[in-house]
């Protein structure tokens, strides 16, 4: 069953003295979910302007994390504020546990496509700008949707294994949502450890792909004039690029390494704990705070690390003038011959 992993009534107790309060809930899921609408906006109103195929694949990695966060957001909060403004007993609401293995494989599957679009966004630009004159390195628009259906294909498929039976999701504290079991049976151990040990490497990934590209970067950033908008591009989606990192990094980090370590350490117990101290249980609500915070900043790097912004606090990437536009009377036929 998907219970009996804590003390349900003494979660119930003090669930009103802690930080999942209803208004609490309500406020952080509308935050979220208006920045990513909003962010989507700015997306597709700058995708619209592009014709450059290198920027276009990147924006349709970025609209795919914007949307995978906005639909986190969507789905969980529909679940975990409900119960915070109604109390309702799981047990009695959900006996077959459905909606707790629905909201279990909504948080893997949703907590994992970011930090594997973030890999899949870096392996891209790694290439990109490593490899410019490849044709290899060329995405088209449909490649690129391809590849984003590709990472959430793979993520629908992990987060379903509880449901095929690796592993099983169950009610955590303080009774309000569902997640991964840290208990230390053998399918629970190795889906924890899958979970966490995919999304490490995924981290791990692009911060190697993201310091190798801007070490790039930096090298010929101060090449010949004629490829600086190139270059000023190239430096905006790094720039873009980097703060998702790192806002990845520092909310997601501390909950991977706590599941492995947890279940680590739980492994000479053979299976005889059927109940996950009440420690463990209150830090891994802290970690999974933490990690929501992803969802709600991943869209403010793309509306605050935009071209347009960056220009306003870094006046050199202001794109050069060209000979055109010092000689606007220039006739058409002299014009192309230049």
């Amino acid at each position: 069953t998907c219970f009996g992993v804590f003390n349900a009534s003494e979660g119930h107790n003090t669930v009103q003295n802690s930080i999942t309060s209803p208004w609490f809930s309500t406020a952080f899921g509308l935050i979220g979910l208006c920045s990513n609408l909003f962010a989507l906006c700015v997306l597709l109103s700058s995708s619209r302007k592009l014709s450059s195929r290198a920027r276009s694949s990147f924006l349709i990695f970025l609209c795919g994390l914007v949307v995978t966060d906005f639909m986190g957001l969507l789905v969980t909060a529909s679940v975990i504020i409900p119960y915070h403004f109604f109390k309702f007993a799981w047990a009695k609401v959900d006996p077959g546990c459905h909606l707790c293995n629905f909201l279990g494989f909504s948080m893997v599957f949703f907590g994992q496509c970011p930090l594997l679009l973030g890999a899949t966004m870096a392996g891209e630009r790694f290439f990109g700008i490593n490899h410019p004159f490849s044709r290899s390195t060329s995405i088209s628009k449909r490649r690129a949707w391809s590849i984003v259906g590709l990472v959430w294909g793979f993520s629908c498929l992990l987060g379903l294994l509880p449901v095929l039976g690796l592993g099983r999701y169950t009610l955590q504290y303080p009774g309000s949502w569902c997640f991964i079991t840290l208990l230390p049976d053998t399918g629970n151990v190795i889906f924890c450890l899958l979970f966490a040990l995919l999304g490490i490497f995924s981290v791990l990934l692009s911060f190697i792909f993201n310091t190798v590209s801007v070490v790039t970067l930096c090298r010929v950033y101060h090449d010949r004039e004629s490829v600086q908008r190139r270059r000023d591009s190239e430096v905006e989606m790094m720039v873009q690029l980097v703060g998702i990192m790192v806002i990845a990094t520092i909310c997601w980090m501390p909950l991977l390494i706590f599941i492995v370590q947890t279940v680590l350490q739980q492994l000479p117990a053979n299976g005889q704990i059927q109940m996950l101290p009440l420690e463990t249980q209150k830090l891994l609500l802290i970690y999974i705070r933490m990690v929501t915070w992803n969802q709600i900043l991943d869209p403010w790097v793309y509306i605050l690390f935009r071209r347009a912004v960056l220009q306003r606090v870094y006046p050199s990437l202001r794109p050069r003038p060209s000979i055109f536009s010092l000689y606007p009377v220039l006739k058409p036929s002299l014009r192309r011959k230049l």
